[in-house]
C-alpha cells in the first residue's frame, strides 16, 4: 500500500489579536517532509508512530509537510494557503494513494477561511479520487463540519481532557484505514449536533463514565470508532459545536442512531458536567484554608486558547494580600525576559511584568524583582513525554513570590516547568498555572487541592455570553433546551 502523511495543526481563537503567520509556524514547528524523523518533539510524535506502524505493514510511506503553531488568532490567508498548497502539491506528486492520512486540530480558521480542515480535506479528496482512504486525526476540541465528513473515510478525536490519548488514537485511525484499504471494513460515519458550548473534564464524574461507555463500544456489533468532539468554544464560525460521531462497519442507519443515542445522554448530562470555576478571591480563601499544596488554574489565560498567558490578575491579588510561598507560571513577557538576561542572576532591579497584550491582560505590574534563575532553552515535559520548547525564561522573586516567565508562550503541562529552573514546590503553599485542564495529568499527583479560577481573561468560561455572529442555532447554556427535549416529552 502507498501511504501519504503530514499535519497541520493550530487551534484558532477568533477573538483573539494574536495573528498567527509565518513566525508562529516557525517557531511551533515546521518540516518540509520529515517530521517524523523526531517522535520526541510535538511536531513528529504522531507521524513517527504512523510511520512505525505503517512499515511494519510493508507500507510505502510519503511524507509531506508539517506545521504547527501555538493557537492563537486567525492564520494570516497568504501562509495558510501556501501550506495547504505545499500539502496539495506533495500528495499529486505522490499518485497514487492508498491511503492519505492527517494530522489536523480541527478547529483551524484563517483569514477568508472558517473551516481550514473542511477546506484543506476536500482539496485532497478532489486529488486522489473517490477510492483513496483519508482519515484524520483531530484534537478533541474540533469543530467538525459537514465539509470534514464528506471529505473523509475516517475522523478519530482524542477522547482524553487532558489530551493523554494522543497516541493510542493515532493506533485507531491507521488500523481503521488500513483495513479500511484492504476491503476488510467499510467505514460508514454517522454524527449528532449536541448543541451545547461548555467543556467537559474527563478527570471527573460523570465524564469519566461516559468515555468509558464509548470506549466499551468500540471493537464489538461492527462498532469501528466512537469519538466526542467538544468544540472550541471560542470559534466565531457556523460549525461550533458539540458533536457526537460514530464509524461503524457498513451500517449507516446503526451509526446515525448510535451517533444520536450517545448525544442526548451527554445531552442529559449538561448541568451535571458543566465546569464550575471559582472566582479569585474566592479561590484564595479556600486555599489559604486547604493543607498542603495548592494548585490554582488560571483557566482563562491559557495559552492553549489562544490567550496571551501575560494577564496579572491572580498576581496583582497576591501582592494585595501579602501572600508568601507563591509559585506563578509562566508568564508570557518576552521583553522582561530579555531585561533580566541583561542584569543576570542575582541582580536586583525594578521591573515591569504582564499586561501588556490589551484588557483581557490586565494592567502591567512594577515590582522590584530579584533574578533568580535564566535558562536560555527552557522546556517542560508535555503529553507522551515530548519535549516542549519554552524558549529563553527567568525566574523572579517579588515579595516573597516566585514568577517563571517565558519567551516562548505555551501553557503549562508539567510541574517541571517550575523544578527545572530551580523552584522547589514541595515548599510552596499555591502553585497558579496557566492552563485550563492539561496541567491536570501531571500536577495531580503532587497536588493536595486542585482549584479553578476564571479571572477575565481571554478565555473566560461564560459560554453563553461569548459574542458569536456566525451560529444560527440556539445552544446550550444560552438555551436551556436547545434540542427541545421537554417539547417532545
Amino acid at each position: 500500500m502507498r501511504l501519504f502523511m503530514a499535519m497541520l495543526y493550530t487551534e484558532t481563537n477568533t477573538f483573539s489579536d494574536i495573528p498567527a503567520g509565518w513566525a508562529a509556524f516557525r517557531e511551533g514547528g515546521y518540516s518540509r517532509n520529515h517530521a517524523s524523523a523526531d517522535p520526541q518533539s510535538p511536531l513528529g510524535v504522531l507521524l513517527a508512530e504512523w510511520r512505525r506502524l505503517a512499515e511494519a505493514d510493508g507500507c510505502t510511506i510519503i511524507e509531506g509537510p508539517a506545521a504547527m503553531a501555538q493557537p492563537s488568532g486567525r492564520t494570516v490567508r497568504p501562509v495558510y494557503e501556501a501550506l495547504r498548497e505545499q500539502i496539495l502539491d506533495d500528495v499529486r506528486a505522490a499518485l497514487p494513494l492508498d491511503i492519505a492520512l492527517f494530522n489536523l486540530h480541527g478547529s483551524m480558521a484563517a483569514e477568508g477561511y472558517d473551516d481550514c480542515e473542511g477546506d484543506l480535506l476536500a482539496a485532497v479528496r478532489a486529488i486522489v479520487g473517490p477510492d483513496t482512504i483519508i482519515g484524520a486525526e483531530l484534537d478533541l476540541h474540533c469543530n467538525v463540519s459537514d465539509a470534514m465528513l464528506t471529505a473523509t473515510d475516517a475522523l478519530v478525536a482524542y477522547k482524553e481532557y487532558p489530551h493523554i490519548d494522543e497516541l493510542e488514537r493515532a493506533r485507531e485511525l491507521y488500523a481503521l484505514c488500513r483495513d479500511a484499504a484492504a476491503g476488510r471494513v467499510t467505514p460508514r460515519t454517522g454524527s449528532f449536533d449536541c448543541r451545547m458550548i461548555s467543556l467537559w473534564r474527563t478527570t471527573e464524574e460523570p465524564m469519566r463514565g461516559f468515555v468509558q461507555r464509548m470506549q466499551a463500544l468500540e471493537g464489538h456489533d461492527g462498532v469501528l470508532s466512537v469519538s466526542f468532539g467538544h468544540g472550541f468554544p471560542w470559534s466565531d464560525v457556523a460549525d461550533v459545536t458539540s458533536r457526537i460521531w460514530v464509524i461503524t462497519d457498513g451500517d449507516q442507519a446503526k451509526a446515525d442512531r448510535l451517533a444520536r443515542e450517545l448525544a442526548l445522554e451527554i445531552y442529559a448530562l449538561r448541568e451535571e458536567t458543566r465546569p464550575m470555576s471559582l472566582d479569585i478571591d474566592t479561590a484564595l480563601d479556600r486555599a489559604a484554608v486547604c493543607p498542603g499544596l495548592v494548585v490554582l488554574a488560571d483557566v482563562a489565560d491559557n495559552p492553549g486558547g489562544g490567550a496571551a498567558s501575560d494577564s496579572t490578575f491572580i498576581l496583582q491579588a497576591c501582592l494585595d494580600r501579602g501572600l508568601r510561598g507563591v509559585a506563578i507560571g509562566c508568564l508570557w513577557d518576552p521583553q522582561a525576559v530579555a531585561l533580566c538576561q541583561e542584569a543576570g542572576v542575582g541582580a536586583r532591579f525594578n521591573l515591569r511584568i504582564g499586561g501588556k497584550m490589551g484588557p483581557a491582560s490586565g494592567m502591567p505590574i512594577d515590582l522590584p524583582v530579584t533574578v533568580r534563575a535564566i535558562q536560555r532553552d527552557h522546556a517542560q515535559t508535555g503529553f507522551a513525554g515530548v519535549h516542549t520548547p519554552m524558549g529563553p525564561s527567568a525566574w523572579i522573586e517579588a515579595e516573597g513570590i516566585d514568577i517563571v516567565l517565558n519567551s516562548r508562550r505555551e501553557q503549562i503541562f508539567s510541574p517541571d516547568a517550575f523544578t527545572s529552573i530551580g523552584i522547589d514546590l514541595a515548599v510552596r503553599r499555591i502553585v497558579v498555572v496557566k492552563s485550563t485542564q492539561h496541567f491536570h495529568a501531571a500536577f495531580a499527583a503532587i497536588a493536595d487541592t486542585v482549584l479553578y479560577v476564571a479571572t477575565p481573561g481571554a478565555i473566560a468560561p461564560d459560554f453563553a455570553a461569548i459574542p458569536y455572529s456566525k451560529r444560527e442555532a440556539s445552544f446550550w447554556p444560552r438555551h436551556p433546551d436547545p434540542l427541545r427535549l421537554n417539547d417532545a416529552a
